[in-house]
């Protein structure tokens, strides 16, 4: 394909093929119209332009007929339906066919014009060989400081079957860290059960977590086995333990002190060996002062706590897990990889992302579904990401971002503040200059200001991995 994109138009509209034909005048673009498929469609069938763009309803051929026909000889040629019968039916037929893009009528003829071009763009990216990202299959993608230190814990953890405290907003990735630490720990082959304490009704937590016997209540006809026993050798991975019920809470103390439960209704002793790693979003000190967490369960759980990054402190990685997440939906819906082009990888990077990297994932999974080309434009993205209010913030204006963030947090209904915005402050700007002197502690003290003991005692709360190295 040169730089020279051809363009053919089939319209039975006379006032539609003159002003496309006007509008696509360009220098890098040669058009060409036709009043009825079935006089070109041996032409089309034999030399394909590079974009086609078709009505709907002609005479002879229609235009889903004609799309179906080049398609199959050229799957890869990128089809326009354009159609004055701007429906449900019209849409959802052209995409099942293979359209590249839906126009109907009127339309601007700029759009008309970018869309054509964009079309184009995609039939040249089609001719370039895909590869498929580094890293597809890893567990974890992080290169930021931040998730370096979360990689250091897995691996001083790696031999080790101690509890673990993982802290981090929804959507950061708490339960893969938890599989990371079951698959790299002497339990791997083990079983790994995960349970979500926020997405169970109160009354049925107990029978979830300890099993219950025939009997034990209506509805229970059978014996059941519960999540303890279904991951004995392996790892028991309890996902927002905040909103654990205080009765429940009792009952997992005895089980980590004496190794053993009774199952709803039961009567004889359950021994178990499981290995517990823990997860919340919420602050689980404020909890305990709060008398809504029993402080001796959190010091049982709260042996060795790993704390994961907001997408937004770890801007770095965004690209790598955008292109990791596209190849995944990709393989998930059996279709062609979309590559970011360089300028939405840069306003990628830049937006706020309060879903973390969820969102991230649940965004490549929707440009997946709904960009027209395999080259995603700024454009492409989903309407509430196309704005520049992330982009701002992520440039300098951070004391407006943190006036919404705390504006959204009290109205919410959050309380206590301080205690989560000063850490993760402080935590923040540590990192920062750790990654800027490579990490000399003696210099990065200097550049915050700080005194060497003081950056060492900082360490030992904010980040105790780099606390002793």
């Amino acid at each position: 394909m040169t730089d020279i994109a051809r363009v053919m138009i089939v319209d039975d509209d006379r006032a539609i093929r003159w002003v496309l034909e006007r509008a696509l005048a360009q220098p890098d673009l040669e058009v060409e119209c036709v009043e009825r498929a079935d006089t070109v469609l041996g032409r089309l069938l034999d030399d394909p332009p590079d974009v086609l763009v078709t009505d709907i309803r002609m005479p002879g051929i229609d235009g889903l007929d004609l799309m179906a026909r080049v398609r199959e000889a050229h799957p890869d040629l990128p089809v326009i339906v354009m159609t004055a019968h701007s429906d449900l039916d019209s849409a959802v037929a052209s995409y099942q066919g293979g359209a590249f893009e839906y126009l109907p009528k009127p339309f601007d003829v700029d759009e008309a014009l970018a869309l054509v071009r964009r079309a184009a763009a995609h039939a040249r990216e089609r001719q370039r060989p895909v590869s498929v990202p580094e890293g597809l299959d890893a567990e974890i993608i992080g290169e930021a400081p931040a998730m370096q230190e979360v990689f250091r814990a897995i691996g001083r953890l790696s031999h080790s079957h101690i509890t673990v405290m993982i802290n981090g907003e929804s959507g950061t990735g708490k339960e893969r860290v938890a599989r990371a630490l079951h698959q790299h720990s002497p339990r791997t082959g083990k079983p790994f059960i995960a349970l979500n304490m926020a997405a169970i009704p109160r009354d049925l937590i107990e029978s979830e977590l300890f099993g219950h016997e025939k009997g034990a209540f209506t509805g229970a006809t059978s014996q059941r086995q519960g999540r303890f026993e279904q991951s004995n050798g392996g790892t028991l991975f309890l996902d927002e333990i905040g909103d654990m019920p205080a009765e429940t809470q009792t009952r997992l103390l005895r089980v980590l002190a004496d190794g053993e439960f009774y199952r709803v209704g039961g009567h004889t002793p359950v021994r178990v060996d499981v290995r517990i790693i823990a997860a919340t979003h919420q602050n689980l000190e404020i909890l305990v002062d709060d008398g809504r967490f029993r402080e001796d369960l959190f010091h049982r759980l709260n042996v060795i706590r790993v704390h994961l990054p907001k997408l937004a402190e770890r801007r770095e990685d965004i690209p790598r897990l955008a292109r990791h997440f596209l190849a995944e939906a990709a393989k998930e819906l059996s279709t062609d990889v979309k590559v970011l082009t360089a300028e939405a990888e840069t306003h990628l990077t830049q937006l706020p992302w309060p879903g973390n990297v969820r969102q991230l994932e649940n965004t490549c999974r929707w440009l997946t579904v709904m960009a027209s080309g395999r080259e995603v434009l700024v454009e492409d993205l989903p309407p509430e990401l196309r704005n520049s209010d992330g982009a701002d913030a992520a440039n300098g204006d951070w004391r407006s971002a943190f006036r919404d963030w705390a504006d959204r947090a009290l109205a919410a209904g959050h309380t206590h503040l301080l205690e989560q915005a000063v850490p993760d402050f402080e935590r923040i700007l540590v990192e920062t200059a750790l990654k800027h002197t490579g990490g000399r502690k003696g210099e990065a003290a200097e550049l915050l200001g700080w005194g060497r003991n003081t950056l060492t005692r900082k360490l030992k709360t904010l980040l105790p991995a780099l606390a002793d190295e």
